[in-house]
């Protein structure tokens, strides 16, 4: 690749209501970034290190993180009060389905992404707690992933939505829509976010495969319990599930 010309290009963008200074904050200290990177798992913490110490070069003062052995980098750029955060992939222009090959790392990218943004708008300080559930659907949905966990008619980004999610009656905003993905609040787990994710079929996946990020916020023990029983049992009745391995399904480990 390095015998070619090269080109940015933009793989997920946001605007969040907090200085450079602070998001930057967020992208450099481990505890932080275990609360808005991936989800909660015995993994995640060697995957923390793994990605954004180990293999990652930072530049305090441009606010630029270089992760090594992918071409692909955070900026964070100053925009007054609030700040623009960015992954860009520096890739080859003559490669036209170099997008592609890579496509399970950029659904990572903007998830991860949108959950940091979701952080630093609305949860600063807050721990999370998290479920993560994946695997092949029964049946067949759309591409988005939210149909498959029973949002068919999805709202503009913005817009309320309410309906049965899963096992749920739940009620909040679409927090960000993808190709293959899309974000939604829910009031009913202390202002929370669920991110689903769909991969078209392949020869692994003849249907294709779904996951879902649950993340919440100040339930108790009892509550969070029960909701991930019954997220768990209802998946089980919809999907040929399989245990969370890390995040390579993320498209990040």
């Amino acid at each position: 690749m390095t015998d070619q010309p090269m080109e940015d290009r933009v793989l997920v963008e946001v605007t969040v209501p907090a200085p450079a200074d602070q998001v930057w904050a967020a992208l450099r200290d481990r505890d932080q970034l275990m609360q808005w990177f991936g989800w909660d798992t015995d993994s995640l913490g060697a995957e923390v290190d793994w990605i954004f110490f180990d293999h990652a070069v930072p530049d305090d003062a441009a606010k630029v993180l270089n992760f090594g052995g992918m071409p692909d980098r955070y900026e964070v750029v100053a925009d007054g009060d609030r700040s623009i955060v960015r992954v860009v992939r520096s890739a080859p222009v003559s490669e036209d389905d170099w997008n592609a090959v890579y496509e399970d790392m950029t659904e990572g990218w903007i998830s991860f992404t949108q959950q940091l943004a979701f952080l630093l708008a609305r949860h600063v300080g807050q721990p999370r707690r998290t479920i993560y559930l994946s695997g092949e659907p029964l049946g067949d949905h759309a591409l988005n992933g939210l149909a498959g966990v029973g949002l068919d008619d999805v709202p503009a980004q913005g817009e309320p939505w309410a309906g049965i999610l899963g096992p749920d009656a739940l009620s909040g905003a679409v927090w960000h829509l993808g190709r293959h993905q899309g974000g939604l609040t829910v009031n009913e787990w202390g202002d929370g976010l669920l991110i689903a994710h769909n991969r078209g079929p392949n020869a692994k996946w003849t249907r294709g495969w779904t996951s879902v990020t649950l993340t919440t916020y100040g339930l108790d023990d009892t509550a969070f319990s029960a909701l991930e029983t019954r997220w768990t049992d209802w998946w089980t009745a919809h999907f040929k599930s399989r245990p969370p391995e890390g995040m390579e399904d993320g498209g990040c480990g």
